[in-house]
């Protein structure tokens, strides 16, 4: 049986049948429904995207008041409790949890992409000492496009892995960056022995010590909050930026 919506127009009486699909109708329906040929029709006034679907996504499924939250259909508890943030990442990305050589061969492409171009640091030296951290960050990741202007290349299957595996790898390195210039500190770069939370902490965190130790406390919690942010399923900021 064919879901759909009746709707009566009081202003001509006329019914019109609109299709559910996945619990939702489309706008584009309700646009045909007017009050007179000549006249533009019905449109949908949702400020706030407070209750309007953009896309369909197998991505991220959350219902805040049942507290539920499950990535690719694994629930986030089972992902926190005994997955990484990389491992994570994969599967958001591919739609399944990686085997065990497609997990190293993800983490060495990550790793392998931690660093930064020296200009970038340049550029973020540049900044007044009072720059918030966010700024710093927001227009550290703009300014990557003039390195690679490849990224532009969108319908290019492999280029976009390559973007992809860029954001990851560098986001840690911009972050923490930006943390320590606001803290006066010098930049520290990455530790590519480290795993990739830690490396994150020891970017933070690392002053004289030649290797930096991170607590394995801080590192899980770290990881789990990670995990926790790693999809913004979509949100009204997500979605302007998919838009």
């Amino acid at each position: 049986m064919t879901e759909s919506l009746t709707v009566r127009d009081n202003r001509t009486g006329q019914e019109y049948d609109v299709p559910i699909t996945d619990g939702t109708i489309k706008a584009a329906d309700l646009g045909g429904i007017k009050a007179a040929d000549d006249q533009p029709g019905l449109a949908v006034y949702d400020p706030g995207f407070v209750n309007t679907a953009s896309c369909r996504s197998a991505v991220t499924y959350i219902d805040g008041e049942e507290g539920i939250l499950e990535y690719r259909g694994y629930p986030i508890e089972q992902l926190a409790e005994k997955s990484n943030f990389l491992e994570v990442a994969y599967l958001l990305i591919h739609g399944s949890l990686p085997t065990k050589a497609e997990y190293e061969s993800w983490v060495h492409e990550i790793t392998y992409h931690t660093f930064v171009h020296e200009n970038v640091k340049s550029f973020m030296e540049g900044f007044r000492y009072d720059a918030h951290p966010m700024g710093m960050l927001m227009a550290s990741v703009g300014a990557l496009s003039t390195f690679y202007p490849d990224a532009r290349n969108i319908a290019d299957a492999e280029n976009r892995h390559m973007q992809i595996v860029r954001m990851i790898a560098k986001m840690p390195t911009l972050g923490a960056w930006s943390f320590r210039h606001a803290q006066g500190k010098p930049f520290v770069y990455p530790d590519n022995d480290l795993s990739y939370t830690a490396n994150f902490l020891s970017m933070l965190f690392k002053m004289s010590e030649k290797h930096f130790e991170a607590d394995e406390r801080l590192v899980k919690a770290l990881d789990v909050l990670f995990i926790l942010h790693a999809d913004h399923e979509q949100n009204c900021s997500t979605n302007a930026v998919r838009s």
